[in-house]
């Protein structure tokens, strides 16, 4: 777990770094992801959940690692954290192939 919080809290220096010098940027963006992580149709916990999928599937380490103890510290069990990566997995590997039967077939064709 050492590795995962130095990554998330080096992530945050960073940030931090970055808002001495773009500081309505950085701010603009933590309203903006801040509103959209609150509570609404989707719970807390399922938004959490979706942003790891999609953390996975951008293959982002830092999201992967924050949206993991974020989904955690909203309720999220292991089962639910494990099956977000499933289904990221079933995407992905979807994507790969639709791209490859419709794209690729097309070049070679």
């Amino acid at each position: 777990m050492t590795l995962m919080n130095d990554k998330v809290h080096a992530y945050k220096d960073q940030i931090g770094a970055l808002s001495d010098v773009l500081p309505e940027v950085v701010k603009s963006y933590h309203e903006f992801t801040g509103e959209c992580f609150q509570p609404g149709v989707l719970d807390a916990k399922t938004k959490q959940l979706i942003a790891l999928g999609i953390g996975l599937f951008a293959n982002n380490e830092v999201c992967t690692f924050y949206h993991v103890e974020e989904a955690r510290s909203k309720g999220a069990t292991d089962q639910e954290i494990m099956e977000t990566v499933a289904v990221a997995g079933a995407v992905g590997g979807g994507h790969a192939l639709s791209q490859g039967a419709m794209r690729v077939q097309k070049a070679l064709h």
